[in-house]
């Protein structure tokens, strides 16, 4: 069941949601087991430059918007956030988080982040306010070249992996478990908490004179 369509309701949940998901990245990164691909790339830049892991994820993220700009896609409120948003939450995060000594507990705050991830990703995507810039680059991109969904998100996600694990960024299990849950809970949870939009006002039919 779709919640009701409230502009408060879904601010709400888009902010909570892009809590969570800047919350979620860094149990992943502090897990040290595998990062998303996104993040093997953030991560792996901020060892090349003088910047954290959430300045990073910000900068990249204002980067890829500017790609949209000749894919003639267009941002929202929850574009913008989402810049901002996440890459300050997963600092605050990697600042109060440490690592577990143990793989037992290592592996359980990976697997929390990953859940939480899909959460997170089912609220503020169901907010409708505005993809995020990287999930609006291949959106943009389908639209335009009508190419394939999963090409052309595959051919983005493999790039931005292989440049990150260059660079130094984790690949692990995490990453492989991420990479085969995570369209699954974003199902998941998005069927629970997606914001019903309003439907279409009926058009008022002319009076007929009698």
């Amino acid at each position: 069941m779709r919640l009701p369509d409230r502009l408060p309701r879904r601010l709400s949940q888009l902010l909570i949601g892009l809590f969570l998901y800047g919350w979620s990245m860094a149990m992943m990164v502090r897990a040290n087991l595998g990062l998303n691909p996104w993040d093997v790339f953030h991560f792996g830049l901020a060892r090349q430059l003088p910047l954290t892991f959430g300045q990073v994820t910000i900068a990249v993220g204002a980067v890829v918007l500017l790609l949209w700009i000749p894919l003639r896609q267009r941002p929202g409120i929850g574009t913008i956030l989402n810049i901002a948003v996440i890459g300050l939450v997963a600092d605050l995060g990697l600042s109060i988080m440490s690592q577990p000594s143990g793989l037992v507990a290592r592996g359980a705050l990976l697997v929390g982040g990953v859940v939480l991830n899909g959460l997170a990703g089912g609220l503020y995507v169901g907010a409708h306010l505005g993809p995020g810039p990287r999930d609006g680059l291949w959106v943009a991109i389908t639209k335009r070249y009508g190419w394939s969904i999963r090409l052309v998100r595959t051919v983005i996600e493999l790039t931005v992996l292989v440049i990150g694990w260059l660079m130094g960024g984790v690949v692990g299990v995490g990453t492989v478990l991420y990479a085969v849950s995570i369209g699954h809970l974003n199902q998941f949870f998005l069927s629970r908490v997606e914001v019903a939009k309003a439907p279409a006002a009926e058009p008022v039919a002319d009076p007929v004179d009698a």
